[in-house]
């Protein structure tokens, strides 16, 4: 049986989906969601959602199915192309499990068959959305392996960031004892010792935030 894991990952951009955008001009929350799944570019997606709003939205894509009184279903066509998480999934044959916009802001929860495959769609939606922020990765838990992956996201890190962590490993600096310390690392970055340090300490904050994601 395949180690499946199950992936959430975070918008902060309101235009990236119709109902991300909507959810901040209602200025409400959108997590009751249904899509369909399209594995072809040429297919079009048709989403599903209630939304709980005295307004009603303004763009025409947006059709009235029902209504519920304190709350209306809505559907719409995708228009395909990148514009949509929810697509890139499908083209992976990947559902949404989860659909939560909250004000503009997006999460999307997935399931990835195995650790390649994982890998394989989070560098595709990081290169669409260079914005996404991975919040969580959990393996099944029926999964028996003894070995403990992590998915470790070092599109995190800025630039200056992966080049203070890789020359500060490379010089030694995590070694015990040192083999080299702070400040001949600055110096052979041409950066102060106290900028060294910033970037170090803010990439391994980030790095830890994926390894010891639940106090794991």
């Amino acid at each position: 049986m395949p180690p499946g894991i199950r992936a959430t990952v975070q918008f902060p951009r309101s235009n990236i989906c119709p109902i991300t955008r909507l959810s901040a001009d209602l200025d409400t929350v959108i997590d009751t969601v249904t899509h369909s799944v399209c594995s072809s570019p040429d297919c079009r997606s048709v989403s599903e959602f209630l939304v709980e709003s005295d307004r009603q939205p303004s763009d025409e894509i947006f059709e009235e199915v029902i209504d519920y009184g304190d709350k209306t279903l809505y559907r719409f066509s995708h228009e395909g192309g990148d514009e949509c998480p929810c697509e890139c999934l499908g083209q992976f044959g990947c559902p949404v499990d989860r659909y939560f916009a909250d004000r503009g802001e997006l999460t999307l929860v997935f399931h990835a068959t195995d650790f390649e495959s994982l890998q394989t769609i989070a560098g595709e939606l990081r290169e669409r959305y260079p914005e996404m922020n991975i919040k969580r990765f959990v393996r099944d838990p029926a999964d028996s392996s003894s070995v403990d992956n992590v998915f470790v996201d070092r599109g995190k890190l800025t630039e200056k960031q992966r080049q203070s962590l890789r020359t500060a490993y490379a010089m030694g600096y995590f070694e015990r004892p040192r083999e080299s310390n702070a400040t001949e690392i600055a110096a052979a970055l041409d950066i102060s010792q106290s900028t060294f340090a910033e970037h170090l300490a803010a990439a391994q904050l980030k790095l830890f935030e994926d390894v010891l994601e639940d106090g794991s």
